[in-house]
Order: structure tokens, then sequence, then C-alpha cells
């Protein structure tokens, strides 16, 4: 059996299914999660584990609200749906890219309007091999941290400053306006996992806001796979990145980044946050 992680401008749950055929013991996922909306001052979840325009971890673009959308529609239908195909079994755990190109093609042939774009990070932990298969599309991602250490992460993906890869279903006649890109266009990657691993997937509004060697000195606080203790990190990490969010004097990988493209700016990055907090731990029925 298998877990599943999805994010992105979309955050992450787990969900079971699959059988995998290496001997071994099976590893399992312990996963927590907190955030925050962008306009919220404290931790508002709407069902099915959304913060603001983040879906659990696709992250809505929230240009959309100009137009009367609500970006926070697109990139939870996706995720819905691509929990729906694992739930069913219509998925290689192998290749977590055609779970999202799945996934994105449903709503594409979809009868109900459905207008906008999201970002989308889906992370598949195979119980029986061990191995994390993982693809990423856009500026949502995750971390692999063992021994205190980032040992694998994801490929931020940016057509240019601010504007990240996308997956987005545009109105009729603006097809060529709206920037779209194929989920085939994804990051993916597969990496051996070991007990004790913790895996953080987290929207752009975490590492916007803060750097590796913060969340890592937060990470280090975690002694247990007790769920509350996974669930105290999470909300640790996701209330600090909120804070500096609204540090006009803070300078942030955001504003860092910006002064790189030639702009001065300068203080945190206000927006949607979630962050996704799992330990590799071995499966017990």
């Amino acid at each position: 059996m298998l877990s599943v992680l999805s994010y992105g401008r979309l955050v992450a749950r787990a969900v079971l299914g699959g059988l995998s055929q290496t001997d071994g013991r099976d590893y399992s996922l312990i996963s927590a999660s907190y955030g925050f909306g962008k306009d919220f001052r404290k931790g508002i979840l709407k069902k099915g584990m959304c913060y603001g325009d983040d879906a659990c971890v696709a992250d809505g673009v929230g240009g959309w609200r100009d137009y009367g959308v609500d970006p926070s529609q697109f990139s939870a239908t996706l995720m819905r749906t691509c929990e729906r195909l694992v739930k069913e079994g219509r998925f290689t755990p192998s290749n977590p890219v055609g779970i999202l190109t799945s996934g994105y093609y449903e709503l594409l042939q979809n009868k109900v309007p459905l207008l906008g774009d999201s970002t989308a990070c889906i992370v598949v932990l195979d119980r029986r091999s061990h191995r994390l298969h993982t693809c990423n599309l856009g500026d949502s991602g995750f971390l692999v941290v063992r021994g205190g250490e980032v040992v694998h992460r994801s490929d931020e993906q940016q057509h240019y400053f601010n504007t990240p890869f996308q997956l987005s279903i545009a109105p009729p006649g603006a097809e060529g306006v709206v920037l779209s890109d194929s989920p085939e266009a994804a990051d993916s990657s597969s990496f051996d996992v070991q007990l004790g691993d913790i895996i953080l997937t987290a929207s752009d509004g975490l590492f916007d806001n803060m750097p590796d060697y913060m969340i890592l000195q937060e990470l280090k606080k975690l002694k247990t796979t007790n769920y509350d203790s996974i669930l105290q990190t999470a909300q640790s990490i996701a209330k600090q990145a909120h804070d500096l969010a609204y540090d006009p004097n803070y300078m942030s990988p955001f504003a860092q980044f910006a002064c790189d493209n030639g702009l001065n700016v300068r203080g945190g990055k206000p927006d949607d946050i979630t962050v996704l907090l799992s330990i590799v731990a071995e499966y017990t029925d």
C-alpha cells in the first residue's frame, strides 16, 4: 500500500490505496497540517484542508478574484479529483505526474463551469519499496529532512519572476491569453526514504517567507512521531511564516529574489500559507 500527499498551489492530504510487490517492512506517513488564509490573522480551515486559496497543497492563483472568480475552487476541485482517482485505484504509484494529468484533464472535460489556475505538488510514498515519488508544477513544493539536513527537495518552476508554472482553465476565447502549462511539464523525482525522515510539503507562502535554516530550526524541536507533536511543529512553522509575512522590515526570501531581479523590495510576502508535516514511520494496522 502507499500514502499520497497532494500539494502545490494546493496543499497535501494523505490517502490510501494501491499495492507494491517489494518485500520488507511497510512504511507509512504520520501527518498533520496547519495554515493561514492571507486575509485572516489566525488559522482558518476550509472544508477539505484549504487555507485561503491553498487547497492542501495546490495554490489557486489569487488574481482571478478581480474577475469575480473564487481562486480556491479550481485548486480544491483539482485536488479532490486527484484524491478520488487514487482512492479508486486509477493510478500508477511511481507516476504521480499521471495522477495530476488525469485529474486535470478530467476537469477540462467537466460540464460544470470551472475557471482558474493553480500550481500543484503530489508526493507518493510507496510503503513497501520505501520510495518517495513526486511531481511538482510551480512554486509550492516539499523538503525531505534527515538528521537535521535537507537531503531531497522539489525544484521551483518559474517562467519569470513571481510567475510560476500553473494549470489553468480559461474563459471561452481567452485560451491563448491566460497562462497555462501542461501537467506533463511538472518536475518529477524518486527518492529512497528512511524511518524518521521528515517530509514538509507547503505552499509558496511558507517558502517565500522562511529560508531553509529557519525551517530546520523549527523541525529540530520535533522529537517524536506523536500526532500532537507533529501538529504543534506544523503550527509553529506556519505561525512564524505568517508573522514574517507582515514584517515590513524583514528581508524575506521573496524580497531577496525580487532584488535579484532588479526590484527594490523589502519585507515579507503576505500570502496563503499551508504546511503539511509528515514523518516516515513503520506501518502498523
